[in-house]
């Protein structure tokens, strides 16, 4: 591209340029065919005064290119997918200043076995996990919860009440087990849910409930239920179901011992191996004899 000296660039009129700002700083020079593929290339890079004054530049910047017979070739794509993200990212933000604040209750889940059906499924377990996210999402909706996030085979909901969080969860095991799958025999997922305070940031909930409700949801088994202490003390006389104590394990990441319960209600499955986590051996009492 030829350079653009001073002398040159003081005798082009504004109209030679796709944006000048409210001081007369003139940018992005647009009056011959390199200077437009170059304005194309750095329009990312100037930074606008309001967003009325960048799409006045970009829509200048387009004629221009039309004119002098430039394939804007990247820009359009580049431009709509940057405007999808914003669209994304402000839809975000209004679900997300309805969530919860506070104490809330997290519930997880996640497809058991998910790597074996991928591999007996292949392409087919697309369709499986699309159904299944779609049939918890529902579940939560309809209990009053809101999606967090969900990636690969995880599901992640919170709930400003503990009782709302299990019946979700209650809702989803007994959905799936009624559910019938044209590729496989059965799609089983664990669900964990903890209770607790978190921070919401710009990305979500942050905090050590957070990371809690995981490693609860990771030491069950699909079909089943766990709920920490935490969630179990807040139920208290709302829960309508019997939750039968498992015992304290140690979970990754986790300095104390938590106690787990499982959730026993009609219809759903009650026995299950010993749960994926290591028990923790109780501490003797001083002076305790030994036997």
């Amino acid at each position: 591209m030829p350079s653009l000296d001073a002398r040159t660039r003081a005798s082009l009129k504004d109209s030679a340029f796709a944006y000048v700002d409210s001081r007369g700083q003139r940018r992005l020079p647009i009056h011959d065919a390199p200077h437009v593929r170059n304005a194309l290339a750095r329009f990312e890079q100037v930074a606008f005064e309001s967003v009325t004054a960048r799409e006045r530049a970009r829509e200048k910047l387009l004629r221009a290119a039309a004119k002098f017979g430039v394939v804007p070739v990247g820009f359009v794509g580049g431009q709509l997918e940057k405007e999808r993200t914003a669209a994304q990212l402000k839809a975000r933000a209004t679900e997300m200043a309805r969530w919860p604040r506070g104490s809330v209750t997290f519930l997880l889940t996640d497809i058991e076995g998910s790597t074996k059906l991928l591999q007996e499924l292949g392409d087919s377990y697309a369709g499986i996990l699309r159904d299944v996210r779609a049939l918890i999402r529902a579940n939560v909706r309809k209990s009053g919860g809101y999606e967090v996030d969900s990636r690969a085979d995880e599901y992640f909901a919170v709930f400003a009440k503990p009782a709302r969080a299990l019946d979700a969860a209650i809702r989803v095991q007994l959905a799936l087990a009624r559910k019938t799958w044209p590729d496989c025999d059965a799609v089983r997922v664990r669900i964990g849910l903890h209770s607790g305070r978190s921070s919401l940031s710009d990305s979500g909930y942050v905090g050590i409930a957070v990371h809690t409700a995981a490693r609860v949801c990771d030491a069950g088994h699909g079909g089943q239920i766990l709920l920490s202490s935490a969630t179990a003390l807040a139920l208290g006389e709302q829960a309508t179901v019997t939750l039968r104590t498992l015992g304290r394990y140690r979970l990754d990441g986790l300095a104390e011992p938590e106690e787990l319960h499982q959730v026993l209600a009609q219809g759903l499955v009650d026995r299950f191996p010993r749960l994926r986590a290591r028990a923790a051996i109780a501490r003797k009492t001083a002076g305790a004899r030994a036997h």
